[in-house]
C-alpha cells in the first residue's frame, strides 16, 4: 500500500501541490485525471524523489519514503516510466533495459525479466541491438515502460504513457499496462486519455490547481456528469 498525505510542495513560493491525499492499494490501478499544469506529474516525481516536499508523508507498506534519496526509494520498489519516454538515445534496447535493473544484483532474475520485458513488448526483442533513438514513438514508450519493469517495482508509476501515440498503439499500451497489472504490479498512472485510464482503473482521483477534488472507482467517475463534461468531452445524455 502507498499512501499520500497532507503532500505540499512549492516551486518558487508557488504552491503546486495543496494538502495531497491519496491511497495506492496493492494489485490495483490508481489513475490522476486533470488538466494540464493540475500537479500530476508534480505528484509522481515527489514520490519518486526527484521533488523535494514541503510537508506531508509517502508511506510504501509502512515505510515513509520522504527524504530518501532516489536510489533508495527505487529500492523499496516505486519505480517511474516518465513523460516523454526520455529513453537513453546512444545507447541500444537492451541496454536501455538492463540500466533498469542497475540496483539489483541478482544476475539470474534480471534475465528473467528481461524476457519477461520482451515476451511484453516482442518489438523490443526484434531491436534489441538498435540504438533506442531510432525507434517510433510508441516503440520508445514500450522501452521506457520496460526499463521501469526492469527494477521489478512493487508499483509502477507511468506518466502520460499514450501521449503522442497512434491510436492502435495506444490500444496496446493499455492492453499492456491491464497485462503488466494482472500479474500483481499496482500501478498509478497519469494519463491524458481519461476515458482510457478510468476504463482500467480500480480508482481515480481528480486534481485541480494542486488539490484533490474528486475521487471513487473508475466506474463512478466515467459516469460523473462534471467529469465527463470536463475531462471526457461529453454531456450526460
Amino acid at each position: 500500500m502507498l499512501s499520500v498525505k497532507n503532500l505540499c510542495v512549492s516551486y518558487g513560493g508557488i504552491k503546486a501541490l495543496r494538502g495531497i491525499d491519496i491511497e495506492v492499494p496493492d494489485g490495483k490501478i490508481v489513475t490522476l485525471i486533470g488538466a494540464n499544469g493540475a500537479g500530476k506529474s508534480t505528484l509522481l516525481r515527489t514520490i519518486s524523489g526527484l521533488v523535494k516536499a514541503d510537508s506531508g508523508s509517502i508511506i510504501l507498506d509502512g515505510k515513509e519514503l520522504s527524504g530518501l534519496p532516489i536510489n533508495k526509494i527505487c529500492q523499496e520498489g516505486i519505480a517511474l516510466s516518465p513523460e516523454g519516454r526520455r529513453v537513453f538515445s546512444d545507447l541500444t534496447v537492451q541496454e536501455n533495459l538492463r540500466i533498469g535493473a542497475y540496483l539489483r544484483n541478482d544476475k539470474k532474475e534480471i534475465e528473467k525479466d528481461l524476457e519477461w520485458v520482451y515476451e511484453l513488448f516482442p518489438r523490443l526483442k526484434e531491436r534489441s541491438w538498435q540504438f533506442a533513438g531510432t525507434l517510433s514513438g510508441g516503440e520508445q514508450q514500450m522501452l521506457a515502460v520496460g526499463r521501469a519493469l526492469m527494477s521489478r517495482p512493487k508499483i509502477l508509476m507511468m506518466d502520460e504513457p499514450s501521449l503522442g501515440l497512434a491510436p492502435l498503439i495506444v490500444q496496446l499500451i493499455f492492453n499492456i499496462i491491464d497485462e503488466i497489472n494482472k500479474k500483481g504490479v499496482t500501478i498509478l498512472l497519469i494519463e491524458q486519455n481519461a476515458n482510457m485510464a478510468l476504463k482500467i482503473a480500480h480508482s481515480a482521483y481528480v486534481i485541480e490547481t494542486g488539490s484533490i477534488v474528486m475521487q471513487g472507482t473508475g466506474q463512478e467517475l466515467l459516469a460523473n456528469e462534471k467529469v465527463r463534461a470536463a475531462y471526457l468531452g461529453k454531456k450526460k445524455d
